[in-house]
């Protein structure tokens, strides 16, 4: 067979479609003007019968033509279909479209669409022809009516729909949900929520067990950090507390400004080389509460730990630089010369001279010192008892007893004169009284050294002092043990009970108080302020006796010498048992 038959015969094939779609479309024209709700049922009947023997015709018709037609091979060059569906598939596709006719709307038009897919076997003769009304309407073949219908919704077509008849319906309504119900029934079928294995449980188990561990060791891990850092921390800062260096004997003076704070006094302190932080300086103030730190000049060392500096920096600086001390002479209340010597001779220190207990009981012997002193303060000295009247030292009672800086430059010379000039500083505000008093600075000086000893409390000693002043005034010797041990050498030193009772009163002294009417040629000691004021101020009575319980040290007065006597059997003979006293 030529090509040219071929193409005779798709166009017939053609022609005969075109001319079954024509039909249909006349014939639902025809049916749109009658009455619909009159003749409804019998015009589907018919409708739906005239459809079918028209897709029956046309089915036969093709089956026909693709039995009879010969089969042509294929060429890489040629361009033809290889079957007569496929040829109608592409001169369908030709077809240009309307938007108006993309998607069928009527049965019939539904019907044409799948008429050629209506049997499964192409070989097939034929169907054979219904009757009128018994016979069934055929039924659509296997394929999917989702394929069907994309297929031939791709066939453009011109003819207008207006209804659906009820088979396309009922067919329509039951593909889509064909197969969305198997799904449903496969998903219903599948848990909602996939079920962990064993091994996934386990595994689970052991990944949280794992992630605590973690957890643990970090926590672990930090508490650590915190720990060592905190330990490491508080050693730092108690080195920061610590002297810069231990060994160093250097001063080093430092200015600390008037109404400067912690952290400005940590800042020079560490800028002079003095500590170690600053910072750690004025916390530690702040944490000790050390509010009182005072301003002036300060000769400190590098040898000094943070609360020494704050314990000096607490006692207030100088108005002007002075020397550094290289050390501290502190002089108690009550001593004598001797014991001064002795205090010196401990002192430790690179200074100009020797300052040795020697030297110093030698320098306050020398008359060319002394007369040097009483033109430098004549008030002081004016009255300063002379060799001649058998005083042991004429400066004794004369060194007022505080504590001294020793420096570089200090020698026993210098030494004496400060103590002279603390002395007469002390006794100033007191030269107009004592002149009042008919008394020299000797007198009252003398009469100051026994009530010192005498007394600890300020009362105790005023009333001391009225005790003395009333037997002066009455030529009464004052009878006072402290001028029998002075004379003896035993004064400041440590004394059985029994040796102070049995004391010698009839030694042959200037200062034997026992046997001779007035004071002493001159002080036995150096008196202190209090003692000073309480003997310029004494409190008036006509007590001639006193004695002190060698217990409690609580004083008993007396005017009479029987009272006396009952006092000292009471509060001295029964304690002889003690083993010792001071003085």
């Amino acid at each position: 067979m030529s090509e040219k038959p071929r193409e005779d015969e798709k166009l017939s094939f053609k022609e005969q479609i075109l001319r079954d779609l024509e039909r249909v479309k006349k014939s639902e024209e025809d049916q749109e003007e009658v009455n619909l709700a009159s003749i409804k049922p019998q015009l589907s009947s018919k409708n739906d019968q005239s459809i079918e023997e028209l897709m029956e015709d046309s089915l036969s018709a093709v089956e026909e033509i693709m039995r009879k037609a010969p089969t042509v091979p294929t060429h890489p060059s040629q361009d033809l279909p290889a079957s007569p569906s496929d040829e109608i598939k592409r001169e369908t596709l030709t077809v240009p479209s309307h938007p108006s006719q993309d998607v069928p709307s009527s049965p019939a038009e539904e019907a044409v669409r799948q008429a050629p897919l209506a049997s499964s076997h192409p070989s097939q003769e034929g169907p054979s022809a219904p009757s009128a009304e018994g016979v069934s309407r055929p039924t659509p073949g296997p394929v999917s009516p989702r394929k069907v219908e994309k297929e031939f919704n791709e066939i453009p077509t011109r003819v207008a729909v207006s209804y659906k008849t009820e088979a396309q319906r009922e067919v329509k309504r039951e593909v889509p949900t064909s197969q969305p119900v198997v799904e449903k029934k496969a998903v219903e079928g599948m848990p909602a929520t996939p079920r962990r294995s064993r091994r996934e449980t386990v595994k689970s188990t052991k990944k949280k067990k794992s992630g605590f561990k973690t957890f643990f060791i970090s926590l672990l891990i930090f508490l650590g950090l915190i720990s060592a850092g905190a330990y490491f921390g508080y050693q730092y800062v108690q080195s920061s507390l610590q002297p810069v260096d231990a060994s160093s004997k250097q001063y080093v003076t430092v200015q600390i400004p008037e109404g400067a704070n912690v952290q400005t006094i940590g800042s020079t302190l560490e800028k002079s080389g003095l500590i170690k932080h600053g910072v750690i300086f004025a916390f530690y103030a702040k944490y000790k509460n050390y509010s009182d730190l005072k301003s002036g000049y300060y000769n400190l060392q590098k040898s000094m730990s943070t609360e020494d500096i704050i314990h000096e920096l607490q006692k207030g600086g100088t108005a002007e630089a002075q020397e550094p001390a290289l050390a501290t002479l502190t002089i108690p209340e009550g001593y004598t010369i001797d014991q001064m010597a002795q205090a010196v001779g401990q002192l430790q220190g690179d200074f100009k001279e020797p300052l040795t207990a020697d030297a110093f009981l030698a320098k306050v012997q020398d008359e060319n010192f002394i007369s040097q002193e009483v033109a430098k303060y004549p008030s002081l000295l004016e009255s300063l008892p002379t060799k001649e009247s058998g005083v042991r030292y004429r400066l004794e009672g004369f060194l007022f007893p505080a504590t001294y800086s020793i420096k570089e430059s200090t020698t026993i010379e210098s030494l004496i004169d400060e103590m002279l000039a603390a002395m007469d500083k002390t006794l100033t505000p007191h030269y107009s009284a004592i002149k009042s008093k008919n008394l020299t600075v000797n007198e009252l000086l003398t009469i100051a050294s026994l009530v010192e000893k005498e007394g600890a409390k300020t009362e105790d000693r005023k009333l001391i002092a009225g005790v003395f002043y009333n037997r002066l005034n009455l030529g009464m010797p004052l009878q006072s043990n402290i001028a029998i041990l002075y004379a003896q050498g035993k004064l400041g030193q440590n004394i059985s009970l029994a040796d102070d009772a049995g004391i010698d009163t009839s030694i042959n002294s200037p200062y034997n108080v026992y046997t001779k009417p007035g004071l002493m040629p001159g002080p036995v000691d150096s008196p202190s302020q209090d003692a000073i004021e309480a003997s310029i101020n004494q409190t008036k009575s006509e007590n001639l006796y006193f004695v002190a319980n060698v217990t409690d040290g609580k004083v008993y007065y007396a005017v009479t010498q029987e009272e006396h006597d009952r006092n000292v059997a009471e509060h001295v003979n029964s304690k002889l048992t003690q083993n010792s006293s001071s003085n």
